[in-house]
């Protein structure tokens, strides 16, 4: 029972904790998931972090401990709902990504593991994207390594796309070689504009954009952005990505309708995420919460009619959670002194351990 691992992962798009409970040996066994959704009040001071407004010191150290508590209380009720999870050998804590600049080599995640492993009574591993950061990598995306984990038995050419508020594709060759970025926006834009508009947190199943029309013009200036077309290895985040960046586009275009400016940037992450894909793809394994996105769906099949497009669920791995298995892989990683990066991913100098160690 001790080859158990707990992850926890809140992503770009703030929604909820996902938190897995795994063992990996022999194979991936993914014993129990749940999600916890955010309080209104605690998820508003996250987006306010990470939209780069103005926080006194005191005010940021109270968010992360408040984050932390929810954190540890989620997991303790878990906990209390699966008995495995007394067995657990440690918690991957990914903790909230509030700044990410690889640029400056630096990347913020807020957490605090001493007072989860107090709380809980588990040992965390947390930390994991500044090692990789500090051999000069992008410390991101860290989850090809656990794909590549996931896919050993699966036939190339193929890959694995995460729909988070970012995406991020793995992309696995017939000769072996691996790689992986961050495409572009996937949810965020669309979260934050339905947001602004209609006062939800996201666009089920792409609903709302089903009601508007692609603007051609409105696209193709948004594809103009430099990222789309810098090589790999690359990460960004919500602090390109954002609606600063989207009301600069929109100036141009002032008669749009907010239906019509939803369905564009859908078509934004279809294209953007198609085009990055290597030619000769056979699967495209979609997970994240984009997953549920099915218009989005039915634009990659359409895009891609060589390319079986499926979601993880239907291979055993639940598409919402699978981020959360990935931090857990990554804490087992670090316990067995494994590296947790994929140099030829990150751009790092090499194979790292990766992650910090706070016992409980």
């Amino acid at each position: 029972m001790t080859d158990l691992y707990i992850g926890l992962m809140s992503g770009t798009s703030v929604d909820a904790l996902d938190i897995a409970l795994c063992r990996f040996s022999p194979r991936l066994e993914i014993v129990a998931t749940a999600e916890y959704p955010f309080p209104l009040d605690l998820r508003k001071r996250i987006n306010q972090a990470c939209n780069d407004r103005p926080m006194l010191l005191d005010d940021l150290l109270s968010l992360q401990q408040d984050y932390t508590s929810f954190c540890a209380d989620a997991t303790n009720q878990f906990a209390q709902q699966h008995s495995q999870t007394e067995h657990a050998r440690a918690i991957g804590f990914h903790g909230q990504t509030l700044r990410h600049r690889p640029d400056l080599g630096a990347s913020l995640q807020m957490a605090n593991p001493s007072l989860l492993a107090e709380r809980t009574g588990i040992d965390v591993i947390a930390d994991f994207r500044s090692r990789d950061l500090a051999a000069g990598g992008e410390g991101a995306p860290l989850v090809p390594a656990f794909h590549q984990h996931l896919v050993r038995d699966l036939e190339r050419p193929l890959a694995i796309l995460n729909l988070g508020g970012i995406a991020n594709l793995s992309l696995f060759t017939t000769s072996g070689s691996v790689l992986g970025f961050d495409t572009g926006p996937a949810n965020t834009l669309m979260d934050l504009w339905i947001g602004q508009h209609l006062a939800k947190d996201y666009d089920a199943g792409g609903e709302w954009a089903a009601t508007g029309s692609v603007n051609p013009k409105l696209l193709d200036n948004l594809l103009t952005e430099p990222y789309f077309h810098r090589s790999a290895p690359k990460s960004t985040g919500r602090e390109l990505f954002n609606l600063k960046w989207l009301s600069k586009h929109l100036e141009q275009y002032p008669q749009l309708s907010p239906a019509d400016v939803q369905r564009t940037l859908l078509e934004l992450t279809a294209i953007s995420v198609t085009r990055s894909l290597s030619t000769g793809v056979k699967q495209l394994i979609v997970c994240g919460g984009g997953a549920q996105n099915s218009l989005l769906i039915e634009r990659f099949t359409q895009i891609l009619p060589d390319t079986q497009v499926q979601l993880s669920d239907d291979l055993g791995w639940p598409s919402s959670h699978l981020e959360a298995v990935a931090f857990a892989w990554l804490a087992q990683q670090h316990l067995l002194r494994q590296p947790g990066n994929l140099a030829e991913v990150t751009g790092a100098k090499g194979a790292r351990i990766l992650g910090a160690h706070f016992p409980a």
